[in-house]
């Protein structure tokens, strides 16, 4: 059973999707996770990439953040995250997408996401596909994060572009997350006359 762990919609219980083609995100390793990152999420914009059921937007948008979008290719997830994000209350504050990964981020500009969870099928090799083509269109806002999900016996993520970095990573049983930030704007310095 996939139930929201806080916030305003604590406790409430999520549907999931039939079959092995989903694999949801076990709620420890999605509490230990939030914990991670738990003051970085009140008003951003979230985008659950490979969204499955939903759920990890959904916690977002329960612990404050301001909207979420939903990417799936398949229609039987699509259909599982329009009726969670109903459920939840926070219909008004998503948006659901069916499409294929690339084609759904090239709607959106640069620094467009505060957040993102990339939590592709493991070994599709969509991890690092996406995480690459999200760091080169800058779709993440400076000093926003990007939380990877895939197993822990995966080759590292790509070397990361100027201005991003793996700010964590964290083990639970097979799983691996990686955290990546992408650096915030640093200062002007001052001239000298």
């Amino acid at each position: 059973m996939l139930r929201v762990i806080t916030g305003i919609a604590r406790g409430r219980k999520l549907e999931t999707v039939e079959g092995l083609h989903t694999r949801p995100t076990s709620d420890q390793t999605k509490e230990s996770l939030f914990n991670a990152i738990a003051f970085d999420i009140e008003g951003r914009r979230v985008l659950d990439l490979f969204a499955g059921t939903g759920q990890l937007g959904i916690e977002a948008l329960s612990r404050g953040a301001k909207d979420a979008v939903f990417i799936d290719a398949s229609a039987a997830p699509i259909k599982v995250i329009r009726r969670n994000v109903e459920k939840t209350g926070f219909a008004d504050v998503s948006e659901v997408i069916q499409s294929d990964w690339q084609a759904g981020l090239a709607r959106f500009r640069a620094d467009r996401f505060g957040l993102i969870f990339i939590d592709p099928p493991y070994e599709s090799g969509l991890l690092h596909q996406s995480l690459r083509y999200i760091m080169e269109k800058n779709l993440l806002q400076r000093g926003g994060l990007i939380v990877c999900e895939g197993l822990r016996e995966d080759k590292p993520l790509p070397e990361c572009p100027k201005e991003y970095r793996i700010y964590r990573e964290y083990n639970y049983g097979k799983t691996k997350l990686t955290i990546v930030v992408r650096e915030a704007a640093s200062e002007p310095q001052d001239q000298e006359a």
